[in-house]
This record gives C-alpha cells, structure tokens and sequence, in this order.
C-alpha cells in the first residue's frame, strides 16, 4: 500500500500512526481539533497492557516523563472497610506500570512523537465524508480540502464521522451511569501517591489517587435512569456537579464526600455509553479502530489500553499479511473477541449486573497478548 490516513489524532489515531510509521508506511494524522489538549481536565489510566503496546512503537518514554505510576489499588466499602489491596500490572517493571495522567496530555505527547519522526499531524482537519473508489479512498474535509489514499483508518472516538460511512445505523447506547471527573490540589492527603483507591459507596462508585505534587484526581459513577442532554453536559457548571455529588457522598463513612466538597473548577461530567457488539468495522478501504469501533463505559478502565493495542497489531497485519483484505480480516479476528468482552463487563458493571471481582478475571487474548503485540514476531 502507499498512502494512509489515519483520521483522530487521540490516543488511538497517534498510536496507529507511529506502529504504522515503524512498520514502513506512509501515514498522516487528520485531527479536528486546532490544538492537542482536548479534554485537558480529564484524566485516565494506562493500564500494564497499554504500557507494553507503547513500547512496542518506541512511544513509553513519551508517556512516562507524564503523570505518575500507580503500583496498587485498594477497595472500600461504604462503611471505609478495606475489602481488598493488590498490586496493579505489572508493577515489577517500571516500563510497564499503570500510568495516571490527564487525557489531553496523552494525546500531546503522541501527537508530538508524531511529528518528531516526521509523520505529517494536520490540526483544524474537521472530516466531514469519506468517498471510497475501486483504486482509493478520499476524505473530505470542513474546511474544503481533501486528501486520498489506499487506506483511511477510523480514530475518530466515540461520535466517528467514519463510522457513519461504515455502520450509518450504529448509534452509542447509554450504559446506566452518570460519570463526574475532578481534580483538586485542596483536599486532604490520604496515604502513598502509587495507590489507586476505589469505593464501592451506597449510591457513588468512586475513585481517587493523588500525584507525588499533592493533586488529588477522581471519578465518581452515578447510576441514572435518563442520561444527560448535550445541553445539560454542556451548560452545566462544576457548583453543580459537587452539589450533586456531595451530599450522595455523605450517605457513607468515606473521605470521597470531602475531596469532592474541596475540588472547586475542575469538574467534569459525562454519560457512561457504549457501542453495540457485532456491528461492521470496516469496509474495503476503511477501518475503525479504538473507541470508533468498541467504545465501552469507562467501568473497567480498560479504553485508552485497548485502542493502544489496536494500533501495535493493526500495523504488524498491515506488515505481516499478503494483502490488505487479509490484513484487516487478521486484525478483526484477533482484536474483536477480546475488546467486545471489555464492552460487555464494563457495561454489566455500569449497570449493577455485575461486580467486579477484587481480581480482574482473564480476558479473551490475555494469553496471547504478549505475543500479539511483540513487534519482531510475527
């Protein structure tokens, strides 16, 4: 193939431009955004499996100089007993620890990698269509440009612009949950900073760790019957968000109600969404990838890791296979089993059909994972 181009330069549009970059194509990022620091507040997790796809591509040291390890968690109870601690990952290894950093900072820093090995990141690139013929495929922008190529990869997120071209009926589906994010440098400290703790509250599912400079970052899941308008995500303001969370907070004898009572402007709040398992990913010339193609509520924390994975062992197919048919036919074996199993746990989840267990149980690929994503191997 010659040309590729990959659409989203989030963590999964970054990510598959620099495996596919390392693998020896000719690859451009096409980002709408006019700068990298979208969702800048936000913040999220790489997980051990996500650590290891990025070095694979070369990109940890990138991710690393960012955010702080995480090397445990701890599980709470309404009443502040402890129900369960353990080590996160594999926390033996500095390169492959769970990392927290904020998700605008992600997307910075692989967008930056990019354009340190030369590989082309247009920013104000807003596709608004995409035109697949016998020979290419064309992506069609805002803005009035175009650009064509043998291969279009779909990074787009959630709200995908390709995959409307791909799957126009596939709509994101409301998981049950309400998610709130903050960040605060006022609440009090609350032991190591490489500890993740969770709380499974009376009516919150809550979250906190604090950085080695005393930020304190959380997440607190609300189940809801109705999600939120757009309107209200979008007009609604941080006083409100604590005012709602709060005093849900104080059903319990935890300190998530007073990290939250002290986080003042840094609060963000979204709907837990999903997509649909089985629906198509691609087309002869189109591929979703990331959460364009299995978006899941954010209830296992397993997102950005997965759309990391995707980059690594979509770029060894395109490497590896005879032809580019086969190619996306190998990656849609490989990755579908695996990510759409994440799909349905965190939607479980989210929706109190399942706990999750103090041990993650294994998931499709975990044994072959390693594998998979070890670039000289085929």
């Amino acid at each position: 193939m010659g040309r590729l181009l990959v659409i989203g330069g989030g963590a999964a549009g970054s990510a598959a431009a620099l495996a596919l970059h390392k693998a020896g194509f000719d690859v451009t990022v096409y980002e709408a955004h006019p700068d990298a620091a979208e969702d800048i507040g936000a913040f999220l997790t790489l997980a051990s499996n996500g650590m290891r796809a990025l070095a694979q591509i070369d990109a940890a040291p990138a991710v690393t100089a960012l955010g702080f390890p995480l090397t445990g968690m701890r599980m709470f109870d309404g009443s502040g007993t402890e129900r369960a601690a353990r080590p996160l990952g594999e926390a033996e290894d500095p390169t492959l620890r769970y990392r927290c950093l904020r998700r605008g900072d992600l997307n910075t820093a692989l967008q930056a990698e990019a354009a340190r090995r030369g590989i082309p990141v247009r920013h104000g690139a807003r596709l608004v269509s995409v035109h697949e013929g016998a020979d290419s495929v064309t992506a069609y922008f805002a803005d009035g440009g175009t650009a064509t190529g043998d291969l279009l990869i779909g990074a787009d997120g959630l709200n995908s612009t390709v995959r409307r071209s791909i799957a126009p009926t596939a709509r994101p589906l409301y998981a049950g949950e309400r998610v709130f994010y903050g960040r605060t440098t006022d609440a009090p400290r609350l032991g190591a900073t490489d500890v993740i703790t969770f709380i499974r509250g009376t009516s919150v599912a809550f979250g906190h760790t604090a950085s080695p400079e005393g930020e304190t970052y959380w997440f607190a899941r609300v189940a809801a019957g109705d999600p939120l308008t757009p309107e209200e995500i979008a007009h609604g303001t941080p006083a409100r968000h604590r005012d709602l969370l709060v005093p849900l907070l104080r059903e319990d004898a935890t300190p998530a109600a007073a990290i939250v009572a002290a986080t003042a402007d840094d609060i963000l709040v979204t709907n837990a969404t999903e997509l649909p398992r089985g629906m198509p990913w691609r087309s002869a010339r189109c591929l979703l990838i990331g959460d364009a193609a299995h978006a899941a509520s954010p209830a296992t924390g397993q997102g950005a890791s997965m759309a990391l994975e995707d980059a690594v062992i979509l770029a060894k197919a395109l490497r590896d296979a005879p032809d580019r048919d086969t190619a996306l036919t190998t990656y849609e074996h490989l990755r579908r089993p695996r990510v759409e199993h994440n799909i349905t746990v965190s939607g479980d989840i989210s929706r109190g059909t399942h706990t999750r267990p103090a041990a993650p149980a294994p998931r499709p690929g975990d044994g072959e994972l390693i594998e998979q994503l070890e670039w000289n191997g085929r």
